[in-house]
Formats: C-alpha cells, structure tokens, sequence
C-alpha cells in the first residue's frame, strides 16, 4: 500500500469546510418630501432606483476581489494549501521534481510514486526529509473538503477486487471503522508482500486505476 495523506488516513484526516459565508449587504432608498409638481425634485429629495436598473455599487459588488482575480478558474483553498505544500517539498524537502497538484486540488500519484519508486528517494516522500513540510501537510489536510465516506469505501473495494482480478490475489479490502475508511492494500504492511516498483504491480495498478474516485489514488 502507498502512503497517501488524504480524506481515508485515520490518523491525519481533519475535515474544515472551505466554503466562507459572504454577508450580502442590501441598501434601500427612499424618496421623502412631498410630491413636486413643477417636474423638478426638491433639494432635500433622494432619486429612487427604478427597479431593474443596475447601480454602481452594484455592479462594483458582482466584480470579483483582487484575491478571487488572481486565482485561475475551477481551483481553491483546497489547491492553494496543497500547492504550499508542493513548493515546501521542492523548496527544503529535498524534491525539487516534485509534481504540482491536480486542478481538483489533489496530488497526482502516480507520479509521485514514480518519484518514490527511484533508488533512495521514497523515505522522504510524504512529508519531506525530516517532516519538514508537516505542518503544510497538515494544511492541505484541513483544507480538504468533505467527501462521502460510502462512497469512498465503495470506490477502494471495486479497486481492491481489480487488483486480484490481476493478479494480485492477495490484495486486501477496505474497511470501514470509526466514521472513516481504512484502506486496504498489501496484507502484510509491515514486511511487504507486494513490490509496488514490480511490473506486475504497475500493470494491475494501471489497469484498476480508474475504479478508483479522485483523491484516492495511491491510498491502496
């Protein structure tokens, strides 16, 4: 089983939601003094909005933040916090190949395996040599958004079956514990049986990668 910080570890899993409530600010105005019957408005009178007409503040409050302007469509809190890890592990974990996250915010593992995999680099490939990129580990954890837990455990038993299916028949099941999921994987975590550097393994893990749900890859 490779090691894979997200939702399903039962040690590392914190759930923050990333969405931040706005308070929504509404103004009315309203025209006081009495009526004006020579067509023009009084020096103490207030112009009413026709309803539909668009205001400037208006307009000004559908305009995005600065910080909104400034991050690429379709990415988040969640992509922002897993990018600082990403630049922790090039900048002082000893990576400096190591693979920017996935527009959904999620690393991509297979090439992060693929780094591990290479002679002497695999120890520190989960949170920097000496931890050193734990805290914006745990960042990126926190700022995960919630998922559905069934469905995960769902997701990582259709994989665990693919990869007896070939040939891997020792490869366990996923169990659901505690409100969490517990993936399964080698049976044997502590003295491997699986070679996950074996092209046996590379080719059921890539022919079962797509039973798995984004996110999940590389958790079992």
């Amino acid at each position: 089983m490779n090691f894979h910080p997200t939702s399903s570890t039962t040690a590392a899993r914190l759930r923050l939601g990333a969405f931040v409530a706005v308070p929504v600010l509404a103004f009315s105005v309203a025209c006081v003094g009495g009526d004006d019957t020579s067509g023009t408005r009084g020096h103490d009178q207030v112009a009413t909005v026709p309803e539909g007409t668009a205001t400037a503040q208006d307009k000004d409050a559908d305009k995005p933040t600065a910080s909104e302007s400034a991050r690429p469509a379709g990415k988040s809190a969640f992509f922002d916090a897993q990018m600082t890890f990403v630049q922790c592990m090039r900048a002082k974990g000893g990576y400096k190949d190591y693979p920017d996250p996935k527009l959904s915010g999620y690393l991509d593992w297979s090439k992060v395996n693929e780094i591990g995999e290479q002679p002497g680099r695999n120890e520190g490939i989960k949170a920097g040599k000496d931890n050193v990129c734990a805290d914006e580990l745990q960042a990126a954890i926190a700022a995960e958004p919630k998922r559905d837990q069934q469905r995960e455990y769902e997701s990582m038993l259709a994989h665990a079956q693919c990869m007896r299916d070939n040939g891997l028949s020792g490869f366990t099941n996923p169990v659901l514990s505690g409100g969490g999921v517990v993936p399964g994987g080698d049976p044997s975590p502590g003295s491997p049986v699986f070679d996950p550097a074996s092209p046996a393994y590379k080719q059921a893990r890539e022919a079962c990668k797509s039973k798995l749900l984004d996110g999940l890859d590389g958790m079992q």
